[in-house]
């Protein structure tokens, strides 16, 4: 009997022991650590008015703008890379007109930042930035002349300076004494006539092309940004980005100004709506006007965007 309950306690004591052993075995901790802050965001807003036997007259008309914003940021220790996608594109149908673009942006932005220690709010930085756009555009109500297109024009910058970085107020200002800013114009009608400060084509008195037009121009200078985005009120956002630019050689001083202010409001977690101004000056931009059935050329003016939208937007 005492050969039996020994011989069953240690059955029970090794089958304890496997249990423990297998437990400890399988059990893995979860990898949760991730250096990258990833925000995706898509939106559609549309905007319609129909009239129906009213009185004071109007036409029917109906505009939607897709758009979408993808920013992925690494940040670790004293190193910091932001990037951030941006993609706009409106249509706009009226009563008695062809359809006519509203808005038309290719956005990439990247820069990279490191610092000494990780209190320090200052970075050694170097910046990307490019800018296009999807298709042609015109100057209405002509819609066989393109003054635009797909990268005509095409901006990029590159170029290294500092950083003033500020997550808690939502406040960011770069400075580079050094950026090469290289403006493309891949379509040949419109490098052909100088367009965006590219060399025009060499023409003989007859009108006759003997050299066309050059498709890029570079140039280095300085270059100044800065955004401040944070929650202003409960429910509105604040978007304000401002980008200066002058060439060392070409007009020292004469700034080329690009500046975007928007308010997004918040109605719910799917409906939103926004406010937005974009102004822009550029001297190699020169202005077009249409006078009886001519295209006229003209010298550069600022150029003022205004938008006013409600849609839909989810955030993933």
């Amino acid at each position: 009997m005492k050969l039996r309950a020994l011989f069953m306690a240690s059955l029970f004591i090794a089958f304890t022991q496997v249990s423990k052993a297998q437990v400890i075995v399988t059990t893995t901790l979860p990898d949760s650590i991730t250096y990258w802050e990833k925000t995706n965001r898509v939106g559609f807003d549309i905007n319609q008015i129909a009239f129906v036997n009213w009185s004071v007259g109007g036409n029917n008309s109906v505009a939607g703008l897709v758009k979408g914003a993808f920013i992925r940021r690494y940040t670790k220790g004293n190193m910091d890379w932001n990037n951030e996608l941006i993609l706009k594109y409106g249509l706009n149908r009226q009563e008695g007109q062809s359809t006519r673009k509203t808005d038309d942006q290719v956005e990439l932005n990247s820069t990279f930042g490191y610092r000494n220690d990780t209190v320090s709010h200052w970075y050694y930085s170097a910046k990307f930035n490019f800018k296009t756009q999807f298709s042609n555009g015109y100057s209405y109500p002509n819609t066989v002349n393109e003054i635009s297109g797909p990268f005509s024009p095409a901006y990029i910058f590159l170029g290294v300076g500092t950083e003033y970085i500020r997550k808690d107020l939502g406040f960011n200002a770069y400075f580079s004494p050094l950026t090469n800013k290289t403006t493309l114009v891949l379509n040949n009608t419109l490098a052909d006539q100088g367009a965006f400060g590219v060399d025009a084509a060499i023409k003989d008195e007859n009108g006759n092309i003997l050299r066309h037009g050059k498709n890029s121009r570079t140039e280095v200078g300085i270059l100044i940004t800065n955004q401040f985005k944070r929650q202003i009120f409960t429910n509105i956002m604040l978007d304000n980005r401002v980008t200066l630019y002058t060439d060392y050689l070409n007009n020292f001083g004469n700034v080329d100004v690009d500046w975007q202010l928007q308010l997004d409001l918040t109605v719910n977690e799917y409906v939103k709506a926004n406010i937005g101004m974009h102004m822009i000056y550029d001297d190699d931009i020169k202005s077009k006007r249409e006078v009886a059935g001519v295209q006229l050329t003209e010298g550069p003016k600022i150029q003022l965007k205004q938008m006013i939208g409600v849609g839909l937007s989810y955030t993933f």
